[in-house]
């Protein structure tokens, strides 16, 4: 009979370890799954914006992701990978419909949506981050979610400070296009945008037959183009910002 109780005493305990056993490891790869494409999300996106972005902070910033989550991911990968849990090499399905979407974002309507994906994206990590640290069941990948945090909050507040920025804002057009207008597009200041490159961010916003471009005395790009078959002025402020006025 004791020997019935003990082999039943141990049964339990192992059934109990075996038990929590994989709850940690689900508890782990979870983490790891969110992680990973949370990391994979903010390279990816900010791969485009390094490109794409009009605005000179929002390419620093994305600049900085692409390097900082890199650098997490790979960080991750070993951990994860150690610890034999699965790392997931793509991702899923809500977020790649929003890297869809943002890829199909051109000239001055690229910034806005970038800026809100990262907002988002930043808000949900340092949730799952913080929570982690706090209540991780895996020692290793605790120790990394603690050691990620600060930096994450760091790109959280940064993408907050850019966000509220007006230089994110959708451009403005119509009609009202000139200089000291309360601070709406086109803006003086030095502008770097070549002949070819004003033409081309005027073209990817969405107008056809560019031509007569010249720099005028407040450093904006004026010239003429066609949209929804009318024609129109266009203007090219140092920021990036394409506006027009129908002639």
């Amino acid at each position: 009979m004791r020997n019935r109780l003990l082999i039943a005493s141990v049964s339990g305990a192992a059934l109990i370890a075996l038990s929590w056993s994989a709850f940690a490891a689900d508890t782990s790869q979870d983490f790891v799954n969110k992680a990973a494409v949370g990391g994979m999300f903010e390279v990816e996106t900010s791969r485009l914006a390094d490109g794409a972005a009009q605005d000179a902070a929002v390419k620093d910033f994305a600049h900085t992701m692409v390097t900082d989550h890199t650098a997490a991911n790979t960080k991750l990968k070993a951990i994860a990978e150690k610890g034999n849990l699965t790392v997931p090499t793509a991702l899923d399905d809500q977020h790649q419909a929003q890297l869809d979407k943002l890829k199909d974002a051109k000239g001055a309507s690229f910034d806005q949506p970038y800026v809100k994906m990262q907002r988002d994206a930043h808000k949900e990590a340092v949730s799952l981050f913080e929570s982690y640290a706090k209540d991780g069941d895996n020692a290793a990948l605790k120790a990394f979610a603690g050691e990620t945090l600060p930096t994450l909050k760091m790109h959280q507040e940064k993408i907050e400070t850019i966000g509220s920025d007006t230089a994110v804002q959708p451009a403005a057009s119509g009609t009202d296009d000139a200089s000291g207008n309360g601070g709406k597009p086109p803006l003086p200041g030095a502008n770097s945008f070549t002949e070819g490159q004003a033409k081309d961010r005027i073209q990817e916003a969405g107008y056809s037959d560019v031509s007569a471009l010249a720099k005028d005395d407040s450093g904006i790009w004026r010239g003429q183009a066609r949209k929804d078959g009318k024609s129109v002025s266009v203007a090219l402020d140092y920021k990036g910002n394409v506006t027009s006025a129908s002639k």
